[in-house]
Formats: structure tokens, sequence, C-alpha cells
């Protein structure tokens, strides 16, 4: 039986595409409640990874267990029900352009659920008002600032209360303040639905202001060289890389409240 504290349990991952290894043996654990950063730097596989993590790729070995179970050595009926406890935003938001925000949010609660027509548009209009875009539900993506995009994303992965939340760089593209903003309304979001985070991010402002817990891919090595709470890391990792990375610019947390 697995921990009741371990969500997500990644053991012995090889990412491969073809002959092009990406990263190998990959071996961490992700705790219930958890804001989870894969981290690395550039063209290390933190994407991929994260597209493994939710199905997108298969991995060549090893593998990821949601609550005890392989994924993917799961029925396709069990992995459906799996992913409905899943909420998941791409880099750039991944909103349908022709889409309103309302009907963007509606996407997930269309295809798992066949909740009536009047009952959905009042679970959109609190998922949207949640994210603070309330009133917003008739507007085009092409009609607002990069922000709400991305709070619009937001609403739409948490539509259907999901246990697990997945981001690829969430704040990328953003200003300071909208990208501190985003990164607490994201944790008040884990807080309210008593989920787990998972987040793809350079940022070093995010990094340091909410994850508990990350993976460091390296580029050169292929594989992971450390793990654990980045704080612990930024002064105690074995490995010079990891310490110079979360090190760059001698980062203080409290440059975020200058903007710089």
């Amino acid at each position: 039986m697995p921990d009741a504290d371990t969500h997500i349990e990644v053991r012995d991952l090889t990412l491969r595409y073809g002959s092009l290894l990406v990263q190998r043996d990959l071996n961490f654990t992700i705790r219930r409640g958890d804001v989870f950063v894969i981290m690395g730097g550039s063209g290390c596989g933190k994407s991929t990874l994260l597209k493994h993590m939710i199905g997108l790729e298969v991995p060549a070995e090893g593998e990821i267990l949601i609550d005890g179970q392989d994924f993917f050595k799961a029925r396709p009926r069990e992995q459906k029900a799996m992913r409905r406890g899943w909420g998941i935003s791409f880099q750039r938001g991944g909103l349908f352009s022709d889409l309103t925000l309302a009907e963007n949010v509606a996407v997930p609660l269309h295809q798992y659920t066949d909740m009536p027509a009047g009952e959905m548009r009042d679970l959109i209009d609190f998922k949207l008002a949640l994210v603070g875009l309330d009133g917003f539900g008739d507007y085009y993506p092409g009609e607002i600032s990069g922000g709400m995009q991305k709070r619009a994303a937001l609403a739409r992965a948490i539509a259907l209360d999901p246990e697990l939340l997945f981001f690829d760089e969430p704040s990328a593209g953003l200003d300071p303040l909208s990208s501190q903003r985003l990164d607490e309304l994201i944790v008040e979001i884990r807080d309210s639905m008593g989920g787990t985070v998972v987040i793809v991010t350079h940022e070093l402002a995010s990094i340091f202001s909410i994850a508990t817990n990350a993976v460091f891919l390296d580029t050169g090595s292929k594989t992971q060289l450390d793990c654990g709470d980045p704080r612990h890391m930024l002064h105690h990792s074995d490995h010079e890389l990891v310490r110079r990375f979360l090190s760059r610019g001698e980062y203080d947390s409290r440059d975020r409240e200058g903007g710089s």
C-alpha cells in the first residue's frame, strides 16, 4: 500500500525521443499538499517531464504512480477517471481564441460531466470570480491582458475541483507584480481545495515564495542532481550547479516587493 502522504511517485524514469536521451534515472516523491517545482536550466527537459507526468508522453523506462497506481498500466477507463481529478494549464494558457472565457472554462465540464446548462453557468461564473474575473465570461482571450489570460486558464484548470494541478511556466511573460499575484492565487486555490500542485518554472521569485518541494534536472548529465526543499538546496546542496542556479543574482525574496 502506498504511503497516505505520497501523491505522486516517480521511479527510475527515463525520458527519450527515439535515440535522443532527455533525462534518465529520475526518482522523487511528491507529497499530498506540496507545491512541487520542476526546475533546471534551459533545455534540460522540464516540460518534457511534465508531459510524461500528465500522460501526453510515454516513458522509455520507469513508472509514474498517482496514488500508488501506474497511470500507463491503467485501462483507458481508469486513465480517464484519473485525469478527471487533474487540472492542467500550459505555458501560454492554452485558451481557445475563438471561445469566450466562459466557454473555455466549460470545456472540461462538457468533457467529463452531464451537468445541466444552468448549473454549469453558475459554476463557471463562480470559478471566474474565484480568480478575479467576475463579469468577464463573455470576453474573448484576445480582449484581455496576458495576466488575465493566465487567470482564465487557471479558472478552467480548477473547473472540476481537481486534486492535482499541473502548470507549465505559469508566470512566463508576466510582469513581477502580476507574477506574484498569480503565485499567491495558485497557493490560495491549493489551500482551498486541499490539493497538490506541480509547476515547471525557472523563476526564482516563484520558487522561493511558493515551492515546498522540488527536483533539479541537469542538462549535462541528463539526470536529476538534487531534490527537496529549494531553500535547503540553496545553501546545502551537494552540487555547486544547483547552488549557483538558486543563488543567481544574489536573489532575496524581498526583491519581489520592490518589483525588481
